[in-house]
């Protein structure tokens, strides 16, 4: 079964950084393209990047493009989102999702980011 357990969410004033962190089993993690996804209150899923199963290769929404580092540890079964330079239209849910570069996939339970101005 797959799982994915996002964490690291939290509340941070606006030009802050954070990172979130997310959990993967049930497969074989380092074979996957892996995104985050987030979904900002009354809005749909909004892809924000994607890395490739070896981490070499990512990619990223234009709004989060500069800010934002995904990486992963295939040995650890990880994913990360650094965030810096955090806006307050970065507030969402994020969620970690197997998947590709436009995925909309909301894969675990999510992890809250609250960015105040």
């Amino acid at each position: 079964e797959v799982q994915l357990v996002e964490s690291g969410g939290g509340l941070v004033q606006a030009g802050g950084s954070l990172t979130l962190s997310c959990a993967a089993s049930g497969f074989a993690f380092g074979y996957y393209v892996m995104s985050w996804v987030r979904q900002a209150p009354g809005k749909g899923p909004e892809w924000v990047s994607t890395i490739n199963g070896g981490g070499d290769s990512t990619r990223y929404a234009n709004s989060v493009k500069g800010r934002f580092t995904i990486s992963r540890d295939n040995a650890k079964n990880a994913l990360y989102l650094q965030m810096n330079s955090l806006k307050p239209e970065d507030t969402a849910v994020y969620y970690c999702a197997v998947g590709g570069v436009g995925t909309t996939s909301l894969g675990g339970q999510g992890t809250q980011l609250t960015v105040s101005s």
